[in-house]
């Protein structure tokens, strides 16, 4: 490989969350952060180089995005998912968990019901409480090791609850589902019958593995195109999340009026000049790094999956269809959520994500964070043999 992923990258002393939060969420600090979604490889160094030449002109008044700029995320969105999007579809948005919260400011009052599909990205739940909405859920199914969107149950709830937004998690997290096309065109009719508007957080969808494609929500139909709000960003994908670089396509103008008057009135349209900077160089300069990337990911995943098989059977590893995130089936342990807990926090000294942060449906479950050098995975996966045995 060109890029170095088996380096390991001090973060202490940069007030990196993953570390950094430890004490407060975990109550110990001597652990493996195996959580937090970001990665623990350095950025491209496209992005980084971008970032030293903007730094060195020295000067750093209001900005305003460049053409360039834009037409890096059209070329992108072409190019990586075949989708060709018009310029004035576009704005800057500071961060997708803001921008979900802002689409719920307009299009739904309190008291409204907002749709979520647990175990979800937890965010959804929490600020959909916050804004003083209410959470209606429609736990996916799991069948045969793999996530469903429950149809049936979604049609009775659009039928008989007052929901005026879904909030659509794709690829999906936790998981790693890949939805179809199919499955995408379903939802897009039921929601377009129903009058539910659709906000759509795709910000792992650069991240699909070989054999898997991942489809704008929007792309499918008419329905979808008209009736959504695409969110995403290049935070993940190129491990740049603190620079806070997201972006919404929304292509109904009626929609996309009254989401973008709300967003320039309150100057939260405006991005910073590291944010255009980094994105516009991740997008022109990123492909290989990203392959790369994958093709590491890919054979952690592989890692952990053919550990669990040999040495704890009772964990089945969901293998994600897209992005760094595993989850982890650990229900054949036969033990408590808090016992489980404890088992990777107290006896292996691993910080993993909760399952049940991600709804009541992520009960016996835990997310890993494979996103970072081998030998962080080796040293976690014997530490957990080791308490298990214990």
């Amino acid at each position: 490989m060109k890029y170095n992923f088996d380096e390991f990258v001090d973060r202490s002393h940069t007030d990196t969350v993953k570390s950094g939060r430890l004490k407060q969420l975990f109550g110990r600090e001597d652990l493996i952060p195996l959580w937090v979604a970001d990665m623990d490889f350095l950025c491209p160094p496209a992005v980084t180089e971008a970032l030293k030449e903007r730094v060195e002109h020295g000067l750093f008044g209001y900005t305003m995005p460049s053409q360039a700029y834009y037409d890096s995320i059209l070329g992108w969105l072409k190019r990586r998912h075949q989708w060709k999007v018009k310029q004035e579809y576009l704005t800057y948005v500071p961060g997708v968990v803001k921008a979900f919260a802002f689409a719920m400011d307009v299009f739904t009052q309190k008291g409204d019901g907002v749709i979520i599909q647990p175990p979800v990205y937890h965010p959804f739940r929490l600020v959909t409480q916050a804004l003083g909405r209410k959470v209606i859920h429609n736990p996916l199914l799991l069948q045969d090791g793999r996530y469903r969107i429950d149809f049936d149950g979604l049609e009775r709830l659009l039928k008989t609850t007052d929901c005026k937004m879904l909030l659509f998690c794709n690829p999906h997290n936790p998981g790693g589902r890949v939805w179809s096309p199919d499955e995408l065109k379903k939802l897009a009719a039921l929601c377009h019958a129903y009058r539910v508007l659709v906000v759509s957080d795709e910000i792992h969808g650069d991240m699909a593995f070989p054999g898997y494609r991942h489809t704008p929500f929007a792309t499918v139909s008419p329905e979808a195109e008209q009736n959504s709000i695409t969110l995403m960003a290049p935070s993940k994908t190129f491990n740049i999340a603190g620079i806070v670089s997201s972006f919404a396509v929304v292509p109904n103008p009626k929609i996309r009026q009254l989401y973008f008057d709300y967003l320039e009135a309150r100057e939260l349209n405006d991005g910073t000049v590291f944010a255009y900077t980094a994105t516009r160089a991740a997008y022109e300069q990123g492909d290989e790094w990203l392959k790369e990337m994958m093709q590491y990911v890919e054979q952690n995943v592989s890692l952990v999956d053919g550990f669990f098989k040999e040495h704890i059977p009772q964990i089945k590893v969901m293998i994600p269809q897209a992005s760094f995130l595993v989850w982890l089936d650990c229900r054949e342990l036969g033990l408590t959520q808090k016992e489980l807990v404890d088992l990777f926090v107290n006896k292996a000294r691993l910080a993993l994500n909760d399952g049940t942060m991600f709804g009541r449906e992520g009960e016996g479950f835990m997310r890993m964070n494979v996103g970072t050098p081998r030998s962080v995975i080796e040293t976690a996966l014997n530490n957990l043999k080791k308490a298990c045995k214990a």
